[in-house]
């Protein structure tokens, strides 16, 4: 394997004349092999837009594989010697057409054929889903898997994909949201730590002569129709490497070395997919129909504060705050971990023994949540907690090992409380990498989250948190001990959220998942905001597109294995 690879994405326009189309695949990457690419990804349904009269119109548009347009393909990527993904709706001999990803060799040899395994809205109207798990496919370039658009906007097929050993995750998009570009794509980089290389394109999505129709008809803005470009490459640390424009029709290029996603560990050292706990993430790779979710009577809206401490080490400064904040209005308050001393688990269990009756005084009717060290030698667990009026609420220990808290005793599980505001759920810092951890949280009806946070790398703050609470629809809080990777904030989700159906609160703006994000000032003192808990139970993005109910938990076992 090379050190060193160049790889390269395009994004451009694609209409409704396939032969057309062709053309403006093989123009693209006859442009990109400027760069001198070892690997070059298209965007999604290259073919054909993705707008039908019926589903034999879509099959009737769609191409073979043994047809003239990947032929063509092919034979381009053999003359100018390199790899290159296409996503194509492609005939099946079954009678149906799938929406597949394919990556053809510098030698014009189909080396994967990868389906998509979880549509958006219409799309599950003509095509079929995926029947098997996505491959990875060794190469002189690194090991490769494939997938599309909504497949990343939530975290099970990137992360099979990256626990299958994939270094490098090839996504073909074909989107009008801006929040693809600006959290799913980043975040499923960092989260398992491996090279994305995604493709979206710009342009008209629809017919443009339906355009005007399709905007008054749906209240989408005619802007929102087209595609949000922003194509990208990213490092496994969460680095955008190189990034497209908005709505320029272009190629950008990187140097990568794809060795560099075997490294999975954290700056403490924590190795992140060995830290995992398989077996109590079953529940993800389980049938949907058969989880009954608890009843979610959270309430409509609620005021919480973030706070920003001057000191951690201060128990007086943290109580005046919650004092102040209860003042203020609000129901919950989130303080940054309390833990003095992570190397010396004695001195922080003494410390919490004096905080845990100063903050239920100083909390009256609000709750507090924030992180500490319980337990005594031995057991020590470095713990989220929710305390009330009357002390201690719930305990929720660490549950993923980490070295910088090794002397932590693992939690079984993840535990949640039920409050008059809703259901609320606490996260250690350590845990709220995992996609996994708010995965079950959604699964157990979980409408409000804190994470009183020591954060280690940027894109948990940049990106990695904001993306959890969307992916799952669950308003969150963070709060931190130290800005030097970011400031805290609280995630407000919206009422009016599934697309393509009449909004009430607002016009669509761009963002297809992505709630209200509440930033925190750099400096010390309280955020208010308005939280809305029963906008939780509402996780429909689009029609058919629910997204715990609609999940490929069929695909998913590498989780739990």
């Amino acid at each position: 394997m090379s050190a060193t690879v160049r790889v390269a994405v395009a994004q451009f326009q694609i209409g409704a004349d396939v032969e057309k189309n062709l053309q403006t695949c093989l123009h693209w990457m006859e442009r990109a092999s400027a760069c001198q690419p070892a690997l070059l990804v298209l965007p999604e349904f290259c073919n054909h837009l993705s707008w039908y009269e019926d589903k034999a119109h879509c099959f009737a548009v769609s191409v073979r594989l043994d047809g003239p347009f990947l032929a063509a393909i092919a034979a381009r990527a053999r003359e100018l010697d390199l790899h290159v993904v296409v996503n194509c709706t492609v005939q099946r001999d079954s009678g149906e057409a799938t929406g597949s990803s394919l990556l053809y060799s510098n030698t014009g040899e189909l080396l994967a054929d990868n389906t998509k395994q979880i549509y958006i809205g219409h799309e599950n109207d003509f095509l079929a889903r995926a029947s098997c798990e996505g491959p990875v496919v060794e190469t002189p370039l690194g090991r490769l898997g494939l997938y599309a658009c909504m497949d990343g906007v939530i975290n099970e097929t990137p992360r099979c994909l990256a626990l299958n050993g994939a270094q490098l995750l090839l996504n073909s998009l074909n989107s009008f949201a801006s929040d693809e570009a600006s959290l799913h794509i980043p975040v499923r980089a960092a989260e398992n730590k491996a090279f994305v290389i995604a493709a979206n394109k710009v342009g008209a999505l629809v017919p443009e002569e339906l355009a005007d129709g399709i905007s008054a008809a749906t209240g989408i803005p005619r802007r929102f129709l087209d595609g949000a470009g922003e194509s990208q490459i990213v490092a496994p640390d969460g680095t955008v490497l190189a990034m497209a424009s908005r709505d320029q029709a272009e190629y950008v290029y990187a140097d990568i070395c794809p060795a560099d996603a075997d490294d999975k560990t954290r700056p403490d050292g924590t190795d992140v997919f060995r830290s995992r706990r398989p077996g109590l993430y079953r529940p993800i790779a389980s049938d949907p129909t058969a989880q009954v979710l608890p009843s979610m009577r959270g309430a409509t809206e609620m005021v919480a504060a973030v706070v920003t401490l001057a000191d951690t080490d201060d128990l007086q400064e943290a109580c005046a705050q919650v004092a102040t904040a209860v003042e203020q209005g609000a129901q919950l308050i989130a303080l940054p971990p309390l833990v003095p001393a992570a190397d010396d688990p004695a001195a922080s269990a003494a410390f919490a023994l004096e905080a845990i009756p100063a903050l239920a005084s100083a909390c009256g009717d609000a709750v507090v949540t924030t992180a500490l060290v319980l337990g005594e030698t031995a057991a020590w667990q470095h713990s989220a907690v929710v305390v009330g009026k009357s002390g201690l609420l719930l305990q929720q220990g660490q549950v993923h090992p980490s070295n910088r808290f090794d002397w932590s005793t693992p939690a079984a599980e993840f535990l949640s409380v039920e409050l008059p505001f809703g259901r609320l759920a606490v996260v250690t810092s350590d845990d709220s990498i995992y996609p996994e951890t708010f995965r079950l949280l959604a699964l157990a009806g979980v409408e409000v989250c804190t994470v009183p946070l020591s954060p280690l790398e940027n894109w948990e703050l940049e990106t990695g948190l904001l993306e959890r609470s969307a992916e799952n629809r669950i308003n969150l809080l963070v709060a931190v001990d130290d800005t030097h990777c970011g400031v805290g904030f609280a995630t407000e989700l919206q009422t009016d959220f599934t697309v393509m159906t009449p909004w009430a609160e607002r016009k669509f703006d761009g963002l297809l998942s992505q709630p209200v994000w509440h930033r925190c000032p750099p400096d010390p003192g309280i955020m208010l905001a308005n939280l809305r808990p029963a906008n939780a139970a509402h996780k429909e993005v689009s029609r058919n597109t629910d997204l715990l109910a609609n999940r490929p938990w069929d695909l998913s076992s590498a989780i739990a294995r």
